[in-house]
C-alpha cells in the first residue's frame, strides 16, 4: 500500500495477439519501475500468462485484460480472457518441445498460482509475488493450483 493507504493497481486491456502480449510485458515492467518495485520476475511471469492468453485463450476480435495490483508486500498478476472453456493444466515440459513450458515458468517464478473462474465465459489466471522475499527461489509447488 501506498503511504496513503491507496492501493497500487493498473488495468489495460490488450489485443489477444503476440503484440498485445509483447505490450502487456512492457507495461507491466514500466508500471512496476514506477512503483519502485522489483520487474524482473513479474515480467517474466506477465509474458508468460499474457502469451497463454494471447495464444490459448484467443477469441477471435476478444481481447485479454491485464491487471497488476500492490498490496502490502504482495504483487498480484492477472490475465482474464474470453476462454473459460479452455483451463491451463501443469504439466512437466517435454524435453524436445519448443512449447509447453510457460505455467512451469510461472509456477517456478510465482509464489502462488491459481485459475478463477469469471463470468461466462471468462478465466482469470492470477500469480502472487511475495515482494519481502528475495527473488531467486528453487522451490516449485507443481502441480498447486487453487483459485
Amino acid at each position: 500500500m501506498r503511504p496513503d493507504g491507496q492501493v497500487r493497481h493498473v488495468s489495460v486491456l490488450l489485443s489477444s495477439t503476440a503484440r498485445g502480449a509483447r505490450l502487456a510485458r512492457l507495461l507491466a515492467v514500466d508500471a512496476l519501475r514506477s512503483w519502485e518495485v522489483p520487474y524482473e520476475t513479474a515480467g517474466q511471469v506477465v509474458a508468460e500468462l499474457a502469451a497463454n492468453a494471447a495464444t490459448h485463450g484467443r477469441v477471435p476480435g476478444r481481447s485479454f485484460r491485464l491487471t497488476l495490483y500492490v498490496v502490502g508486500a504482495t504483487l498480484r498478476i492477472e490475465v482474464t480472457d474470453t476462454r473459460g472453456d479452455r483451463r491451463p493444466v501443469l504439466r512437466e515440459p517435454d524435453g524436445v518441445a519448443e512449447s509447453g513450458r510457460g505455467l512451469f515458468l510461472v509456477d517456478a517464478l510465482a509464489d502462488r498460482w491459481g485459475v478463477a473462474e469469471g463470468r461466462h465465459p471468462r478465466k482469470t489466471v492470477w500469480a502472487e509475488i511475495d515482494l519481502t522475499l528475495a527473488p531467486e527461489r528453487g522451490t516449485s509447488r507443481f502441480g498447486d493450483v487453487g483459485g
